[in-house]
């Protein structure tokens, strides 16, 4: 048995168990590590044995990813994430046969959709990858190896058994900060000063995943004809989206992936000419013609015009449909829109009233959003309404001033300052 005097699982000899199985690098946490305190509640309610997590990487053909034709770069995710599942399999299988339990959670799909809109994954694999030594999350939130940068797929072990070496995080970021992956993304989810709008990537980045199959079924189901439903969807996407169903979902971008040139056994090309490296993966990628989706009255649906000509904007709804309160505040954290918040400087509080009355400040200051719960700080505005009431007020059919009428809504407050809030975040609903 491969344990130390100790009884802990010698942590050599399961390293080199991983790189046998096909993995490319390995680190070990223990699952009461601090940095992953967020995640301990629902990794000890699923593996309530679980002692020890294993993050294991796999990496990514460069060229493959860097392509233009995103065809061949989407094969290379599968094939990655094919791998590094494989690995951790043939890990799971080598542990079990000594009587060593152990799952395998699984990189990428699939996962607990069944929850959709709802939290779909059990275990974030990228904080426990940067607990475990194997990169930092760079400015595009993905995770960046030391030697192969972001080009790398990530599986995680749960492992009910103590391991006699931890590993320790990177005390340094590869990232360079060289914002190309700002400069490429078709609809600037990654904001320079290092904000992330994550209704603009998942709009356009997912459309042929999750949310929108479920457009595109509903865009089905609403048609009065043939001809109606190919007014709405063309038969390009419908085709896209049946290749995505039969061999496996497309990303329509990840460019950040693909220009990204952090990392020791990548950086070389940009060191010697940044100019270059920009001409031959980013420029391609930003005059590519495509159609981009973006939601009525976001960043992005402004923005491809002016700065990607040759992209077409088509705007479609957001289907992460919030059925109570606590999902819809934070669902306005998912769809802020920093561009639109410019220097407005605000604090509200919110009071919803009903059957379970709830407090909460909403806080906007330097084109980010935060919210609390509970009333803190000086209020610039006062809301007293009912949860039904805020959750539609962010609709187009929403009638402010009706509502303010009708006392549906209470404000203490210029109303401008609640106007200019509201017009902080895309259409809710049905597109026009």
């Amino acid at each position: 048995m491969p344990r130390d005097e100790s009884g802990a699982i010698k942590a050599d000899w399961l390293r080199a168990v991983c790189l046998e199985a096909g993995a490319d690098d390995v680190g070990f946490v223990s699952v009461d590590r601090p940095e992953l305190a967020s995640q301990q509640l629902e990794i000890s309610m699923r593996f309530p044995r679980a002692k020890t997590l294993i993050s294991i990487v796999a990496r990514m053909n460069r060229g493959a990813v860097q392509s233009h034709t995103r065809s061949i770069a989407n094969h290379e995710f599968h094939e990655a994430y094919d791998t590094v599942n494989e690995a951790g399999r043939h890990v799971v299988r080598k542990l079990e046969d000594l009587g060593i339990p152990a799952v395998n959670a699984i990189a990428a799909f699939p996962m607990e959709v069944q929850t959709f809109p709802g939290k779909s994954w059990y275990i974030a694999h990228k904080p426990v990858a940067e607990a475990a030594g194997l990169g930092k999350m760079g400015l595009h939130r993905n995770v960046i190896h030391p030697e192969f940068g972001n080009f790398i797929v990530l599986d995680t072990i749960v492992l009910e058994d103590r391991v006699s070496e931890e590993s320790k995080p990177l005390d340094y970021n590869p990232c360079v900060d060289c914002k190309l992956c700002v400069a490429a993304c078709p609809v600037e989810a990654i904001g320079p000063d290092g904000s992330f709008n994550f209704s603009a990537c998942y709009t356009h980045n997912y459309r042929d995943f999750l949310g929108g199959f479920l457009d595109w079924s509903e865009e089905l189901a609403a048609a009065t004809s043939k001809q109606d439903f190919r007014d709405k969807v063309t038969p390009g996407e419908t085709v896209a989206l049946w290749q995505s169903l039969s061999f496996k979902p497309n990303y329509k971008a990840a460019y950040c992936v693909s220009v990204c040139p952090a990392g020791e056994n990548v950086i070389a090309p940009y060191l010697e000419d940044r100019i270059a490296f920009a001409d031959r993966y980013v420029k391609p990628l930003q005059e590519m013609k495509e159609t981009i989706y973006v939601l009525e009255g976001s960043d992005a649906e402004k923005l491809v015009p002016s700065r990607f000509p040759s992209k077409t904007p088509k705007r479609v709804r957001w289907t992460v449909e919030a059925s109570e309160i606590f999902s819809f505040l934070f669902n306005l954290t998912l769809t802020f829109q920093r561009r639109k918040a410019g220097h407005l400087d605000l604090t509200c509080h919110l009071l919803l009233t009903g059957d379970a009355p709830m407090e909460a400040t909403l806080k906007v200051t330097q084109r980010r959003l935060e919210i609390e719960f509970g009333k803190l700080g000086t209020a610039d505005i006062t809301i007293t309404t009912s949860p039904e009431t805020w959750m539609s007020a962010f609709t187009k059919q929403f009638d402010l001033d009706a509502a303010l009428q009708d006392e549906h809504i209470g404000l203490n407050g210029p109303k401008d300052l609640l106007q200019q809030f509201l017009a902080c975040f895309p259409v809710y609903g049905d597109v026009s």
